[in-house]
């Protein structure tokens, strides 16, 4: 008898970690971004990531260019206090952040923006300006090199989600690695060229009758951005 019982137990324990091995399993073939659940109201439209451990060829401008990308982050979630104290180990920690646009309403990159978008409600922007004034790191060629990279991301995952695309200046005139050349976006400020900036600057806007929400997750070397509707 005591034999029968220990054998239901063993049993029973193989069964549990089977399905723990296929869990796992799962989740490394989804990818991470793709695990957490959602909500019965909200219903994926689309979802992309890129690596930020292959930013760029030479190890030290990769490293620039994804703290670049974490510190624009950084901004847009607004945990950023002191532009002259940036918190690099905060910055570099990971993270889940989501904001909404309402129907009509609009995200720009940076706050310089076309005359037509005047117009519209532009209620999101990252704040903040990829200078060396800001926090930004030197790559050898300019401050903020790898915001680009950012703004690439989001451009892909909104036009896979059917909003409403405008990027003026493509990024044809460097590979941004995971992104195709047609997603890629130019990002660009300088202090009182202000059409100049609005030109390379990324636009999307909500043209669905809901809400929709934008979701990044930043774990491990990888950042995932999803747009969402709210249903």
């Amino acid at each position: 008898m005591l034999y029968y019982e220990l054998l239901q137990a063993y049993l029973a324990c193989f069964i549990m970690i089977s399905k723990v091995v296929q869990t796992s399993a799962l989740i490394s073939i989804l990818g991470f971004n793709q695990v957490l659940a959602t909500p019965a109201n909200e219903h994926l439209l689309a979802e992309q990531e890129i690596s930020l451990a292959i930013r760029h060829e030479v190890p030290f401008v990769n490293e620039v260019f994804k703290d670049n990308i974490l510190l624009n982050l950084a901004y847009l979630e607004g945990i950023v206090s002191d532009p002259k104290n940036v918190n690099w180990e905060q910055v570099r920690k990971p993270s889940n952040y989501e904001f909404i646009l309402n129907p009509g309403e609009s995200f720009a990159f940076h706050k310089d923006i076309l005359p037509e978008y005047k117009e519209k409600r532009v209620v999101k922007t990252t704040n903040t300006y990829f200078n060396a004034q800001d926090g930004y790191k030197f790559s050898g060629y300019l401050y903020g090199d790898g915001v680009c990279h950012f703004a690439s991301l989001i451009r892909w995952v909104a036009e896979e989600a059917g909003l409403e695309v405008l990027a003026p200046t493509n990024h044809d005139f460097a590979q941004i690695p995971q992104i195709d050349q047609k997603d890629g976006v130019s990002i660009f400020y300088n202090p009182g060229a202000e059409l100049a900036n609005a030109k390379q600057n990324l636009y999307v806007t909500n043209n669905k009758q809901k809400l929709v929400k934008f979701v990044f997750l930043y774990q491990g070397d990888n950042l995932a951005v999803s747009v969402v509707e709210i249903n």
